[in-house]
């Protein structure tokens, strides 16, 4: 329990800030960085490609069992304490990768950098604890448009390290990391005090259990078989020790979180749009690239390369970038739930219209470029209404819970995007036209569901 609810003044916002907005762009170019190089780290490595894969996958598990316990790490011992240990732990594993030379390193290295999950809920927490009150939420919106922006800037990296430079240098980039950990060691003030520091371990490792038994069913799927018992079986497993977990944290004294937290009508609700969100975000970042590498051969596409591919994306985190700074005022003009509503919107119509225009590039720099604005839009609403409803002391997990339901949403979005290509291929065994429609449109309904979601929002 809190004994002071009087946060440490910041004495250089704006400094504190441009360290929290590059330690959160580090962790979300770690999260795409990788994927277009997957094919070369297999051929370095000597690897398969069903191997390469875990590349990607160890990172999101450990990522999404990392979020929730450091944010409640941050929350009991200090949040710039623990994300200085958060970075440093970011770059080891970035050196373990980069040094790598068998795929099974390069693994267990991906892994040490996904702790780096439990950026995001410690950033926002830095913030509400020592901002000034009317700077809190541009603050939290420029720093949601940075999640976007890291992912939106590794892909279209990633062609040019890939092209001219060792594979290797796909990992020696995080090593910004080192740099932020120190400016973070230095200019972030304590948060405030709290008695009785304790961790729900238990309940923190059957947490875990249970979010890896989910995302690692969903994202390996596609090879398992939907319908194999080991996926079938982890999805199962998953789901009830998620039942245990909740029975766990309602009778322990201290625990991981109050569930009364997730019970409140915002808190849920938001967090149900976070789910929506980041299924349609991830699924673009899968579609996108891949419709626009599609050989002449295919009908459709516009046969780029990797790197023109990912400049694609571009636009994308231009216009997160450029939305972050504007969200903040359009949240104290309109309103945290109407924002919310306007990003989901502009997400879900943005890529509606994708699926019936997708002749010529430019249609998909406007489309991306209004995806980029509505994440950026539906991102700091939803980090401002998870900090302003729910105790100082417990906003690092209840900010982690609400980032560890984005990325469970992108899973499943990554995931039948990829299953509804894979179900309509051609003769030649590529996907045909009207695969990409129907998954672009299943795409557009997350980002449209989104809008429900927000509408059960309270209004302030």
């Amino acid at each position: 329990m809190s004994i002071s609810n009087t946060p440490t003044p910041a004495q250089r916002p704006g400094r504190i800030l441009a360290v929290l907005v590059l330690a959160a762009i580090s962790f979300a170019l770690a999260q795409t960085l990788v994927i277009p190089a997957l094919p070369e780290l297999a051929r370095d490595t000597h690897a398969s490609p069903a191997a390469a894969s875990w590349v990607l996958t160890a990172f999101l598990l450990s990522a999404s069992v990392a979020t929730p316990i450091v944010g409640k790490l941050g929350d009991l011992f200090g949040k710039g304490r623990v994300l200085t240990v958060v970075m440093l732990g970011f770059a080891l594993g970035s050196i373990v990768c980069a040094l790598a030379t068998s795929i099974g390193v390069v693994i267990a290295g991906r892994a040490i950098q996904g702790i780096a999950g439990g950026v995001f809920p410690l950033a926002f927490g830095v913030i509400r604890d020592t901002f000034p009150r009317p700077r809190v939420a541009a603050g939290i919106g420029l720093l949601s448009a940075s999640f976007g922006i890291g992912a939106g800037i590794g892909l279209p990296l990633a062609g040019v390290v890939v092209d001219n430079f060792d594979v290797s240098w796909l990992f020696w980039i995080n090593l910004i990391s080192l740099p932020v950990a120190f400016a973070v060691h230095r200019l972030v003030p304590p948060s405030p005090p709290v008695e009785r520091a304790r961790v729900d371990w238990l309940g923190a490792v059957v947490l875990s259990l249970a979010l890896v038994a989910v995302l690692l069913a969903v994202t390996e799927g596609e090879d398992w078989g939907w319908g194999s018992t080991r996926t079938l079986g982890l999805l199962a497993g998953g789901l009830v020790l998620l039942a245990v977990w909740l029975r766990i944290e309602a009778t322990r004294e201290q625990p991981l979180i109050e569930l009364g937290v997730l019970r409140e009508r915002v808190v849920a609700a938001t967090n149900a749009a976070a789910f929506l969100v980041g299924f349609a975000l991830f699924s673009s970042f899968l579609l996108i690239p891949a419709f626009a590498q599609a050989p002449r051969g295919a009908g459709y596409g516009f046969a780029m390369s990797v790197t023109a591919s990912g400049l694609l994306m571009a636009p994308l985190a231009g216009a997160q970038l450029l939305a972050g700074p504007v969200a903040g005022p359009l949240a104290g003009r309109f309103g945290l739930r109407a924002m919310l509503i306007l990003g989901a919107v502009c997400t879900g119509s943005a890529l509606g219209v994708m699926a019936l225009f997708h002749a010529h590039p430019w249609e998909f720099i406007v489309g991306g470029s209004l995806i980029g604005a509505g994440i950026t839009f539906a991102l700091a609403a939803m980090a401002n209404l998870i900090v302003e409803s729910v105790p100082q002391s417990e906003v690092g997990i209840a900010t982690g819970i609400n980032t560890i339901m984005r990325t469970v949403g992108g899973a499943f979005g990554a995931a039948g995007a990829t299953a509804i290509i894979a179900a309509h291929t051609s003769a030649s065994g590529l996907p045909t036209e009207q695969g990409y429609r129907v998954a672009f449109l299943a795409s557009a309904a997350g980002g449209l569901l989104a809008i429900g979601a927000a509408v059960l929002i309270p209004r302030r």
